[in-house]
């Protein structure tokens, strides 16, 4: 039976080259009022961080305490005291 090229690049071990993971990075955020916004973004996680004392400049929606350590793409830990769910990030 003839195998397709996946299944022959798994049993020659010829897997393609893995790019390398962006990482986090900084997303602008567009407030009225508010000249310099950057959030935190992390693809692998889904999650955005932003400084608490950004948050509270915004006057945002009430944060939930959290007791969550989050362990970042380059192995840092970051520990959130607060957390806000579903909030959109334009």
């Amino acid at each position: 039976m003839p195998l397709n090229e996946n299944c022959s690049a798994v049993v020659l071990k010829k897997l393609p080259e893995k790019l390398g993971d962006p990482g986090r990075f900084l997303i602008p955020c567009d407030f009225t009022g508010l000249d310099n916004c950057l959030a935190l973004a992390d693809l692998g996680a889904s999650i955005n961080l932003m400084p608490l004392s950004i948050w509270k400049k915004l006057r945002l929606p009430t944060l939930n305490d959290t007791k969550m350590v989050l362990e970042l793409v380059d192995r840092t830990i970051s520990k959130p005291t607060r957390v806000a769910e579903n909030i959109f990030v334009k």
